[in-house]
């Protein structure tokens, strides 16, 4: 019987994964302030890098239903200038020149007039509150997919009127706040019919106040020239009608046109945004690189304090891999716990701050994936060094603890 026993030698004890997350949250629910402010260093990383990308695909993601809505088939063709700095003035037959381009479904155009914009008579002439004076052809916000926010847009009757439609910030910084008041163009008082809403494509037009084509010719002694020309055509043959649009409006002077796309105003601005989220990103490691070093000094700390727990269970027969794997149990479940944390903070950081900017919030799954699994890496990594040490601790010298 002896001899049987002898050739089947005692093994030791395995611990199941369940009794090894039972311990390990034991040796966390005994010093819950600690693991909280351990936990709280990676939670503000991960909720860093949450956020930063859900703000990202929330502000991207509204920029591209604006460039939607908007569209990006406008192109705008502008006076410029000679080579002593006086404006070339674009050719009257401009628009209807435009309009013979094949694809061209629509064409309009604006022009500079020389009427100084003041509140009242007693403010002084020098004083114009940063508000110009444009001549519009009535299909203009029809070209711009502009609105107005209140009051009337030109009409064919208007358009022959000393009458104005003020941009959104030309009527704020006029202090006009409805239709019906009366501002001084020039030497003219003029009534205003509207006030618009912002021109998102074009914001130099909420700065102007803006008149009929005949208006200002009678008016103001405006010649008739557009200085700005806007069309739209199908998406695919923007290129080919940018090519050709200078020289069209201005034959023979295309080197004193500039051709522009505003809606690639709207995509740099994607562009810088995805460079700022880049850096942003960077930030959120480094907060949560020193969050792991947090996690990795508590457990240090934490087998330094326990040597006689740790001691004590060794003597009772637990291996070196269970203790090992005690510790790098409460490791990972420490920084879980942050990272559960963060994650939820993030989250709702960026549905607060997209819904106050009116934006659809968007929280990418991944995101919230790829952060909760970054720190189960950093609480391993950081966790090994303090459970190897752990288990190395002899269970003499562990309980000779005073």
């Amino acid at each position: 019987m002896t001899k049987k026993h002898a050739s089947h030698p005692l093994k030791p004890t395995r611990l199941s994964p369940t009794d090894i997350l039972r311990v390990g949250a034991a040796g966390l629910r005994a010093r819950r302030t600690r693991v909280v402010l351990s936990a709280l260093g990676i939670a503000i990383g991960i909720a860093t890098m949450v956020a930063v990308v859900g703000l990202s695909q929330s502000s991207k993601s509204d920029l591209m239903a604006q460039l939607d809505r908007l569209g990006t088939n406008l192109l705008t063709a502008e006076a410029g200038k000679d080579a002593v700095g006086n404006e070339v003035p674009l050719p009257k037959s401009a628009v209807a020149m435009v309009e013979r381009i094949g694809p061209v479904r629509h064409a309009t155009a604006t022009g500079n007039v020389d009427a100084r914009i003041r509140r009242s008579d007693v403010v002084p002439e020098e004083r114009t509150a940063g508000v110009t004076t444009q001549a519009a052809r009535t299909d203009l916000l029809t070209a711009l997919n502009a609105r107005v926010g209140r009051g009337s847009w030109l009409d064919g009757a208007s358009e022959r009127l000393p009458v104005t439609v003020l941009g959104s910030v030309a009527a704020d910084r006029l202090g006009v706040t409805a239709p019906g008041e009366k501002i001084m163009m020039g030497d003219e008082y003029v009534v205003v019919i509207g006030i618009l809403e912002p021109v998102e494509l074009v914001p130099t037009l909420d700065r102007v106040a803006m008149v009929g084509f005949p208006a200002a010719e009678k008016y103001f002694g405006f010649d008739g020239h557009p200085s700005m020309v806007f069309e739209r055509s199908p998406d695919h043959t923007v290129e080919d009608v940018r090519e050709v649009l200078a020289r069209t409006v201005s034959p023979g002077d295309e080197g004193s046109v500039k051709v522009s796309r505003p809606s690639d105003a709207l995509a740099a601005k994607a562009a810088t945004d995805e460079g700022l989220t880049s850096l942003m990103l960077g930030l959120g490691a480094v907060a949560l690189l020193v969050g792991g070093v947090g996690v990795a000094n508590t457990m240090v700390i934490s087998v330094l304090e326990r040597r006689a727990e740790i001691g004590l269970r060794r003597a009772l027969g637990a291996t070196k891999g269970a203790i090992r794997l005690q510790f790098l149990m409460e490791s990972l479940l420490l920084s879980a716990l942050g990272g559960a944390t963060g994650a939820l903070l993030g989250a709702a950081a960026t549905y607060a701050f997209a819904l106050g900017r009116h934006w659809t919030p968007v929280v990418p799954p991944w995101s919230l994936t790829a952060g909760f699994a970054a720190t189960l890496v950093i609480g391993m990594v950081a966790g090994l060094y303090p459970a190897v040490r752990a288990a190395r601790l002899h269970p003499t010298v562990a309980l000779n603890v005073t």
